[in-house]
């Protein structure tokens, strides 16, 4: 029987290829993998949202280089002055920033790696491990989260001055290790980037858990991590409520050592906006450094997840 004659057959009808083997044409068409521009208007927006957010630091750096006089005039000066570094200079000397900032730097530095390490593994247990416990423990964590840090200072400063900790770093350092938000982050984290799969595929190849974390979590959870540092970085830096009840002038880190420059009777406000523009140069540097690594590392994670 030949191909013609089955063709004029009527019980022989040619079968529908399935949907899920027919070729999609869309995505092998032209526009596939080209890089999508923005218009006008998106630069437009983001010019705008870029020159609202700088506008405080330019405002300050304005005020850092001009006299207590311009300074307070009505309405206040837009462009800088002739005493920027003069005012840098004084704020440096009168305040002790070249202590403080290093006391900052240990703090901030201690306080953001241990909090990183700390949510990681309590983040990974809470989200890939199974214990007993397990949610009513999660429960507990966030529900300190609405507990007002305010509440904790006598008892806190009556254990660090027990400890003997009093004016001493520890005593900033110890009671922030680790963050009930930064758990609570790396757990909503690792829940969605972290496969099953792959936890348990480390179990059949007869790693335990901590060369689980190690080899396999994190890797994974390296773009929150670099979030989470950077985040707490900048909060432990600014932090002024705690260091500044259990540490003196002589020995205070940047907030606390700032005030400084405020006291007296008469307040010079250009040589407070010149401390606090020190204080700040800090953080931009670290972020213009790492803040294409960090974004680099959120949107790899994106894309692998």
């Amino acid at each position: 029987m030949t191909t013609q004659s089955l063709r004029d057959r009527p019980d022989v009808r040619p079968r529908a290829v399935p949907a899920a083997s027919r070729p999609r044409r869309h995505l092998l068409s032209p526009k596939a993998g080209r890089q999508h521009h923005a218009g006008p208007v998106t630069y437009i927006l983001l010019g705008i949202a870029a020159l609202v957010s700088l506008f405080p630091l330019y405002g300050t750096m304005v005020a850092a280089s001009s006299d207590n006089t311009r300074v307070t005039q009505s309405p206040p000066p837009f462009l800088p002055g002739p005493h920027l570094l003069e005012n840098l200079g004084k704020a440096w000397q009168d305040a002790a920033l070249g202590k403080a900032m290093l006391n900052s730097f240990i703090v901030a530095g201690v306080i953001a790696l241990s909090t990183v390490l700390f949510a990681t593994l309590a983040g990974f247990a809470f989200a890939k491990l199974r214990f007993k416990g397990r949610n009513i423990l999660l429960m507990l964590v966030i529900g300190t989260m609405m507990v007002p840090p305010q509440l904790g200072v006598v008892p806190l400063f009556m254990m660090m001055s027990d400890l003997g900790w009093g004016q001493r770093l520890p005593a900033v350092i110890f009671p922030t290790l680790v963050s009930a938000v930064g758990v609570f982050f790396m757990r909503q984290y690792l829940a969605e980037a972290l496969p099953d799969e792959l936890v348990e595929a480390g179990r059949v190849d007869g790693a335990h858990s901590l060369r689980i974390f190690w080899s396999i979590v994190l890797p994974v959870a390296r773009p929150a991590m670099a979030v989470l540092f950077m985040i707490t970085f900048v909060h432990a830096w600014n932090d002024f409520f705690w260091p500044f009840i259990v540490l003196d002038m002589s020995n205070p880190t940047v907030p606390v050592a700032l005030t400084q420059l405020s006291a007296g009777y008469v307040r010079d406000q250009s040589l407070i906006m010149a401390g606090a523009l020190l204080g700040t140069l800090p953080l931009l540097a670290m972020f213009i450094v790492f803040g294409r690594q960090i974004v680099g590392g959120i949107m790899q994670g994106a894309v692998k997840g």
